[in-house]
């Protein structure tokens, strides 16, 4: 299957256009061409094909064998397509007069570098919306992704441009938490490894598998793997993206699973609830080697919380990618 075929259905076609149907033929046109790159905002960027690498940390379910996880650690290559739609995207109002966003198809695909085994898909939109008056919000991003899994996301937050300078990308950790709770400080990495053994590389079991590659500051800081990645580099600018499924601080947003991950009836049951997405990402234009040139550059981290047996399991994906 070529990159053609393997994308094709993702994208809208090219000739298609949001516009008004109960407007007239002048009306429509104008609607259909009044979004050029501009209305994208932040998002201007993205159209195009992204490669790279990244690491995926992921506390699965375990069932049987006297343990209720497993720790997956793979070293990950990585291929997102974002794809412009056509047209403003109209939504209507009540309480205000209709908005007219900008928008972007994506198919995301994650597979494990050394074996190439298919570990994520990702199919969605990315949309830029406008300042609202009621709700009174600032210009936000959202992204609304469908998970093969079961699970359906709705992330929503803000963003800034930057001139000069790199991100200072925070650290992170994996170290999983009750339900309710505060999650564990990055200083508190020893105690979770006491209480949870297959953090600590050093020690042998049977529930954690790795890609060969994966190091003890990985698992102690997934993020260590796109700070590293940033070391020699000078970034001449980059947009900050945060959207978040926690109204938070964004009052939109959520997460939807299937019967079989969720288990409504029996909360927190259920096998995994995807329970909150917080992703951040930076785009960056990069100057090249010597100075000569620049090329664009993609950084993301982001933290699934997954719920089952009474716990909060982060579950943490990193990657840096180059627009091609």
């Amino acid at each position: 299957m070529n990159d053609t075929t393997a994308t094709a259905g993702t994208r809208t076609d090219p000739d298609f256009a949001f516009a008004s149907p109960d407007a007239g033929p002048q009306v429509r046109a104008r609607l259909a061409t009044s979004h050029p790159d501009g209305p994208l905002g932040p998002l201007a960027q993205l159209p195009g094909t992204w490669t790279g690498h990244g690491f995926n940390t992921i506390w699965r379910p375990h069932h049987g064998g006297g343990q209720d996880r497993f720790l997956e650690l793979n070293l990950t290559t990585e291929k997102i397509v974002f794809t412009k739609i056509n047209g403003a995207i109209p939504n209507r109002g009540l309480l205000m007069p209709d908005i007219e966003m900008a928008g972007l198809t994506y198919m995301q695909q994650i597979s494990e570098t050394d074996s190439g085994a298919g570990l994520h898909i990702e199919p969605g939109i990315w949309a830029h919306v406008p300042q609202t008056t009621n709700p009174s919000e600032p210009p936000t991003v959202v992204r609304m992704a469908s998970i093969p899994h079961g699970t359906a996301i709705l992330a929503q937050g803000a963003t800034q441009f930057i001139n000069g300078g790199g991100p200072s990308i925070p650290d992170n950790n994996i170290i999983p938490f009750p339900i309710g709770t505060r999650p564990p400080a990055d200083s508190d990495f020893h105690a979770g490894e006491q209480a949870f053994p297959e953090l600590n590389l050093g020690v042998s079991t049977t529930f954690r598998s790795r890609s060969a590659g994966v190091t003890q500051e990985m698992v102690k800081n997934p993020n260590s793997v796109i700070q590293n990645a940033l070391h020699g580099q000078t970034i001449k600018r980059r947009t900050f993206i945060h959207v978040s499924t926690t109204h938070s601080p964004i009052r939109g947003g959520g997460t939807a699973n299937t019967a079989f991950l969720a288990d409504a009836a029996n909360p927190p049951g259920g096998n995994a609830t995807a329970s909150q997405v917080d992703a951040k990402l930076w785009i960056e234009t990069v100057v090249g080697s010597g100075g000569q040139g620049e090329f664009l550059q993609l950084q993301y981290t982001q933290l699934v919380q997954l719920d089952f047996n009474g716990l909060r399991w982060p579950h943490v994906t990193v990657a840096t990618l180059r627009k091609q």
